[in-house]
């Protein structure tokens, strides 16, 4: 049996055993889920293995990669600029970043890169990775990128451009890179362990990700023989030049190692934040409330910030999402505590968002990366939760 340690505060031990649940029955092999409540922590869990070859425990400031989960922490260093005035997000981003205006882009809002409307998932010349982790080659050529589809009128997930399109304005507005400016204006003031960029001296507190793979692989099957319900989004994983693979085939080679010293040392905004769920869930119980004093955006920017933008059939998932200005919205198959919630998946299983209705902010990461459907690690957390508030 899996040893869980931290703590919770009275009502919410619930969550401690759905946390062991989660070991011995759901897949968990590393993992720590981290839960505020109006502006203080009332669970604050972890256990299990941070590196499966070595048996190297996950203790209290293990770090975890979190995938697009990361995504979520760029959005909020954009609403900090907005906060401040830096930043319209109503503006053209050729405004900020005059170069973007080549290919018909000149018009494009900054909020549309946020809600994944402005149609750049892919470039019609992937860049090599290695210049893509250098980060000016990618900028450039998402600068220079026509639209694949007529910016506004619909969205499409942007899982690998996303980060170098907002990330990019980010660093004209604030002369900073974006992991610098989420060091300084978002993890210092409120002491996160959380970094787009990993500092050399914390690589050894990384937890080694491993990677199950579903027990069917769709795309193998005879046609008729899939379920009716997927068949398309199955139809596009097998076309090379569908949105749904080009999305994520940015650089050459597409395929990224994201436990490489490389790739975890480079700025990758929109999938390779490294922290802790504790880091997550005190990020986000300080967008709706006052957390030690800190409180990083105000009423109205967050209102603005948790808005929807973009709603209905994803042009790359080929299913339905929603998106605010950064932030996921509640759906059917992530419902999170309720309307008002917002924040942001991770590829494989980790979750972190904010819920002002109920003063609650919830952080969840695991080094076990689920593929395909039937991971209920993240919704049976958030359910025993809502149950234990209830």
């Amino acid at each position: 049996m899996t040893m869980i340690y931290g703590e919770v505060a009275p009502g919410f031990d619930s969550v401690r055993a759905a946390f062991a649940k989660n070991f011995t029955r759901h897949g968990d092999l590393g993992a720590a889920v981290c839960v505020y409540r109006n502006g203080h922590p009332v669970v604050d869990l972890w256990g299990g293995v941070a590196d499966a070859e070595t048996g190297r425990p996950w203790t209290r400031d293990t770090l975890q990669l979190v995938y697009s989960a990361t995504k979520g922490a760029t959005a909020t260093a954009v609403h900090m600029l907005v906060e401040r005035g830096a930043l319209d997000l109503d503006a053209p981003v050729a405004k900020y970043w005059p170069e973007f205006a080549a290919n018909g882009k000149a018009d494009i809002p900054v909020r549309w890169l946020l809600s994944h409307r402005a149609g750049l998932v892919a470039l019609d010349h992937p860049v090599p990775l290695k210049e893509a982790l250098a980060w000016h080659p990618m900028t450039e050529a998402l600068a220079a990128q026509r639209p694949l589809w007529t910016p506004g009128t619909a969205h499409g997930y942007h899982g690998r451009t996303w980060g170098w399109l907002v990330g990019e304005v980010i660093r004209r507005v604030s002369g900073r890179s974006p992991g610098r400016f989420f060091a300084d204006e978002i993890a210092a003031p409120l002491g996160l362990d959380f970094f787009i960029g990993l500092p050399a001296v914390e690589r050894d507190r990384v937890s080694r990700m491993a990677y199950q793979r579903p027990d069917v692989d769709l795309t193998t099957l005879p046609a008729e023989s899939v379920p009716e319900e997927l068949r398309e989004q199955v139809a596009a994983w097998r076309d090379p030049n569908s949105f749904s693979n080009r999305a994520y085939a940015v650089t050459d080679p597409a395929s990224i190692d994201f436990d490489s010293p490389e790739v975890q040392a480079a700025e990758l905004p929109a999938s390779n934040g490294i922290g802790t769920a504790r880091a997550l869930a005190r990020m986000y119980a300080a967008l709706i409330g006052e957390v030690d004093g800190v409180r990083l955006f105000s009423s109205a920017v967050l209102a603005s910030a948790a808005e929807e933008q973009a709603g209905g059939k994803d042009q790359v998932m080929l299913i339905p999402s929603r998106f605010s200005a950064g932030y996921v919205l509640p759906t059917a198959s992530n419902p999170m505590l309720g309307s008002s919630s917002f924040g942001h998946t991770g590829r494989g299983g980790s979750l972190a968002f904010a819920d002002p209705e109920h003063g609650v902010a919830f952080g969840y990461a695991m080094n076990n990366i689920v593929g395909g459907i039937g991971d209920v690690r993240a919704s049976s957390l958030v359910e025993t939760v809502r149950e234990a508030l209830a």
